[in-house]
């Protein structure tokens, strides 16, 4: 009589069982992080117009404070303090939000500023220009049209061709390097850097 005690082929059958269903867990837990980091690779590489604007939630997650405060707060960077101001790379500069790309190098100068400066979009319909009285000043804001992500201001300016100088944040963008252009979805948009063309 055992005594209730387990066997050794018993514990052997245990621990299989406890063994297999260990591996099976971490192959489920492996599997969902291969297919959830591809599927928001999927969703953030290129530019697609189909695609849904995320939520406030899924911003606030996918977003840092300091994005998420420019571009759905009305936040505004520190002159000289950000990441694209001196940036003169070829390349463009797409919606954090959405990724559409917004300005091109191409159309990039120094303003003097400390802040990223264009002097036109990469087409007037990607975005909407409104009055900004905000801080007792008469200014004009401009945004995306698509995400209504808030991107700085258009002053007029006589020293650019256009007449305009839009000044924005880094924050509300992501840039674009040429050469990762094709490999991050924008071989559509090459004409937008002229420097692209030439490869």
């Amino acid at each position: 009589m055992n005594g209730g005690r387990i066997q050794s082929g018993d514990a052997s059958r245990v621990s299989i069982t406890i063994g297999i269903m260990v591996a099976a867990v971490a192959i489920g837990v492996i599997l969902y992080f291969v297919f959830f980091a591809h599927s928001v690779k999927e969703q953030m590489t290129g530019f697609d117009p189909n695609r849904p604007v995320p939520d406030d939630a899924t911003l606030r997650k996918r977003l840092s404070p300091e994005q998420y405060h420019v571009v759905r707060e009305n936040g505004t960077e520190t002159a000289f303090k950000n990441k694209l101001w001196n940036n003169f790379r070829p390349g463009i500069y797409v919606d954090i939000i959405t990724r559409e790309p917004l300005f091109s190098s191409a159309d990039k100068f120094d303003s003097g500023t400390g802040r990223p400066s264009f002097t036109k979009p990469v087409s007037p319909d990607v975005l909407v220009e409104q009055p900004d009285n905000s801080n007792d000043m008469q200014r004009v804001e401009v945004v995306a049209k698509l995400s209504h992500a808030q991107l700085g201001h258009v002053f007029q300016d006589t020293t650019t061709p256009t007449g305009k100088r839009y000044a924005v944040n880094s924050a509300a963008f992501y840039f674009i390097p040429v050469e990762d252009m094709e490999r991050e979805g924008y071989a559509a948009y090459s004409s937008l850097v002229p420097q692209a063309t030439q490869k």
